[in-house]
């Protein structure tokens, strides 16, 4: 299985191998076996993110042209 992430850069290490182990874990509580899961984080800058409006949602507010 592969499971793929996007999310805004920014973890420590540590804190996807904990993701990576807590996926894998849950997994195969489902059945699967540990090495057949695949995953990938892609990690995007915040101001690449979107949530509607077509603006861009994290990055700074445009200036007014004067």
């Amino acid at each position: 299985m592969i499971v793929q992430i996007t999310l805004s850069a920014g973890r420590t290490l540590g804190q996807k191998r904990k993701l990576f182990r807590r996926i894998a874990d849950n997994l195969a509580a489902l059945g699967l076996r540990r090495e057949d899961a695949w995953i990938n984080l892609v990690e995007v800058a915040k101001e690449n993110w979107s949530f509607g409006l077509g603006e861009a949602s994290y990055a700074p507010p445009e200036k007014a042209l004067a």
